[in-house]
């Protein structure tokens, strides 16, 4: 049975959310998961990320909302274990289909 390190899934997810913000299909299909997974607020709080990155584009801001996601979700998985594995499972299939669009698009 694998370990699942919470810091690590929240990292990923962080990651990939910011990603993300260029692709509203993907992001809607990220921002659903962790509303059905962690509470509708944090379908919410990804799309007003979506709305601060997409007037800032400046890199900073982008790390800035990574880190804020990651510290975010570090925090919900630490009271809502059984959620890690979801969130990672979301996660991954989200990097996989921007990775392919990404190489199609």
């Amino acid at each position: 049975m694998a370990v699942i390190h919470q810091p690590r899934v929240a990292w990923d997810a962080a990651r990939v959310l910011v990603w993300a913000v260029t692709d509203d299909a993907v992001l809607d299909r990220l921002g659903a998961g962790l509303g059905d997974l962690l509470g509708p607020g944090y379908e919410q709080s990804l799309r007003d990320t979506r709305d601060r990155l997409r007037w800032n584009t400046d890199g900073d801001r982008l790390l800035v909302e990574a880190g804020l996601w990651r510290v975010r979700l570090e925090d919900a998985l630490r009271t809502r274990p059984e959620a890690a594995e979801p969130v990672r499972q979301l996660t991954e299939s989200c990097a996989r289909l921007l990775r392919a669009r990404r190489v199609t698009g």
